[in-house]
């Protein structure tokens, strides 16, 4: 396997293999042993979905040197995480929706792990075999309801604010990925995973003694520096290297 898709055409939800652009069904568990069709499937009419179905998100925060340099704050000894509502998924191409435009929201460009298999409190160099891939993500947080309410799950929650996609990249190595994020074409967030603090097997090995994760989970590894505000209208674009984008717009 490579990048890994959810679809829809009509009432049909599928995955499939993508490959140049072109996308063949799996048949079997994706997160097992599937196989693919041998020829792709037309995508006139093909919608592409978030792609995967998570029973839980979980964030990271204060993950980059850069980050906690910006904000002055000290590195924190273990990883700081909450849950994201599932209901704030967002597939690539779909709009942002900005609840309260009196309040300060920002973008948050992130790498996010996808769980491929049950998993319970495993160490970091066993954690790596049960992360099913990676993808692009974004964070989108009101930042008046975060200095308000002093824990971060309400303000981050909100229906639309985890874009997520549009594809799981199961063949790559994460630790030495450019991560950016683009706003009307300008670059406002240009980091590298080096960065992070906290590496995935390491976060995943972490969460892993707090709850039990299952295939299809989602964790956001956290997000570099150059956070800033968004606005209706926006288009918003995350590039992570060996990622297919992830494209957004703002209403």
């Amino acid at each position: 396997m490579a990048a890994i898709g959810r679809f829809q055409k009509g009432d049909d939800i599928f995955y499939a293999k993508v490959v140049d652009g072109k996308i063949y069904r799996a048949k079997g568990d994706i997160f097992g042993a599937p196989a693919f069709d041998r020829k792709p499937t037309p995508r006139a009419g093909v919608k592409t979905l978030v792609p995967v179905v998570p029973s839980k998100i979980i964030a990271v925060g204060i993950n980059y040197r850069d980050h906690a340099r910006e904000m002055g704050r000290e590195l924190p000894a273990e990883p700081l995480i909450w849950f994201k509502a599932t209901t704030s998924l967002l597939a690539d191409g779909g709009k942002i929706e900005i609840p309260f435009p009196q309040h300060r929201t920002d973008f948050e460009a992130e790498l996010a792990i996808v769980i491929g298999r049950k998993i319970r409190s495993v160490s970091p160099t066993q954690a790596s075999r049960y992360i099913f891939g990676y993808t692009a993500a974004q964070d989108i947080s009101d930042r008046h309801i975060q200095k308000a309410d002093g824990q971060w799950a309400r303000c981050k929650s909100f229906d639309t604010f985890t874009p997520l996609g549009p594809y799981v990249e199961t063949q790559i190595d994460a630790n030495h990925l450019n991560i950016q994020q683009f706003q009307n074409g300008q670059l406002r967030q240009n980091s590298n995973t080096s960065q992070l603090i906290f590496k995935p097997a390491q976060i995943v090995s972490f969460v892993s003694t707090n709850m039990t994760l299952l295939p299809g989970d989602v964790i956001l590894t956290g997000t570099p520096s150059g956070v800033g505000p968004i606005q209706s209208g926006d288009k918003l674009e995350v590039r992570i290297q060996g990622l297919a984008p992830l494209n957004n717009s703002v209403k």
